[in-house]
């Protein structure tokens, strides 16, 4: 019987994705690269605990959430979490950004300044532009200004994100073009924290790194694993935590974040086989912004 791994989730280092497993091993995806991999016959979904500690009670999880965790598991990783706002001594400076997923769809976010872009990466974000650099309350303090002042996000659904994906303007320009109007007035705005030190438009652009452009537009997207199921496909994109993969049936999306708490195996060569839903393409308006 071949050995199960257990994938802790997917990292981006500067222009690839890099699955990592229990155990320290790391496998890099490059665009063309084939992935495949089996889920443990019998096998059931556990939780992946939480802070880097074991779930004490070994507690199954149900196959469509993206988080692993069960519910106690979910609250300690929230708790300490820069989102739950429960470190707010922390001494590093943190960025503020500005992310564009595709038309219409813009967020705002704060990363700690040493993470560089990677929690953009890791987003999915195909555009963004820093909107300024300072302690972690004044950083939390402007997100909150243009939530309430402009009426943009802090957050948006990773299925909204894949609906827009095929109708991504053609240059870097265009794929600026809002967040360029959006820093703009953001930076007019009264209030801004004077500990933060706003940045100028600077805006870079993902699409390249992902791979999107050219890709043909997904078909379906992976609802969940399943014991004794299979994934198989050529990478032809990868997005955020979103590995696009060329099939018999099609583009079809594997979030990855999917693969965790299961035991995964070799594939041994079976076919796709594990629940798909068709990817809607409908076009997501986002209300308060234009």
């Amino acid at each position: 019987m071949a050995q199960a791994w257990n994938c802790s989730g997917l990292r981006w280092s500067a222009d690839s994705p890099v699955l990592l497993w229990d155990g320290g091993r790391r496998s890099v995806l490059t665009r063309g690269k084939r992935v495949a991999f089996g889920v443990e016959d019998g096998g059931v979904r556990t939780c992946v605990g939480a802070r880097g500690h074991a779930c004490p009670l070994g507690a199954a999880v149900p196959g469509r959430g993206t988080g692993a965790r069960c519910e106690e598991c979910a609250r300690l990783d929230r708790a300490h979490s820069v989102a739950a706002d429960s470190l707010a001594d922390d001494p590093r400076p943190y960025r503020v950004y500005l992310a564009w997923f595709g038309p219409g769809m813009l967020k705002v976010g704060i990363t700690a300044a040493q993470r560089g872009a990677a929690r953009l990466l890791e987003q999915g974000a195909v555009a963004f532009t820093w909107l300024g650099t300072g302690p972690l309350m004044a950083a939390r303090r402007t997100e909150e200004l243009l939530r309430a002042a402009l009426g943009v996000p802090d957050r948006i659904p990773y299925a909204d994100k894949r609906a827009v994906r095929a109708a991504l303007p053609a240059t870097r320009e265009e794929r600026a073009a809002e967040i360029a109007a959006l820093h703009a007035r953001a930076v007019a705005l009264s209030g801004w924290p004077e500990s933060l030190d706003p940045a100028p438009f600077r805006p870079a652009d993902h699409a390249e790194v992902f791979g999107l452009p050219r890709v043909p537009a997904a078909v379906g997207e992976v609802t969940e694993l399943v014991a004794g199921g299979a994934v198989s496909g050529e990478l032809v994109a990868a997005a955020g935590p979103d590995l696009h993969l060329s099939t018999a049936r099609g583009v079809v999306v594997l979030d990855t974040r999917l693969m965790a708490g299961w035991g995964l195996v070799p594939s041994g060569g079976r076919e796709f086989a594990v629940p798909v839903r068709a990817l809607s393409r409908r076009a997501v308006a986002q209300d308060g912004l234009f």
